[in-house]
């Protein structure tokens, strides 16, 4: 049987992200024992869009939208989250800590 891959993992936690609520590419990376691994998972963000990954939901430790670049049309990620409820000015999330969800507070 073969080993689930990082990436696979960075998915499977992605998937769990709860509908209206964002987690930082740093608090995948500390969940899965990898702390120092934050950009690996902005990695496996970008190579999601074929594997049903709410890659949207992924921002940066202060709740910026870094990987926008990375999702077709200009606003689309905005776009997105914004449909969850989640407001989004100057590329920032308001109230990042209020949609928040910590992988390590809430799996397992």
């Amino acid at each position: 049987m073969q080993e689930e891959s990082f990436f696979d993992k960075v998915y499977e936690v992605a998937r769990q992200i709860p509908y209206g609520k964002v987690t930082s590419y740093g608090a995948i990376a500390k969940y899965l024992g990898a702390a120092r691994s934050a950009r690996m998972v902005g990695w496996a963000m970008n190579n999601s869009h074929t594997k049903d990954v709410p890659a949207h939901r992924v921002v940066n430790r202060v709740g910026v939208l870094t990987g926008k670049h990375h999702f077709d049309g200009t606003n689309l990620m905005q776009q997105l989250l914004e449909n969850e409820g989640v407001k989004v000015v100057d590329n920032q999330i308001v109230d990042f800590q209020k949609h928040f969800w910590d992988p390590i507070k809430e799996l397992d």
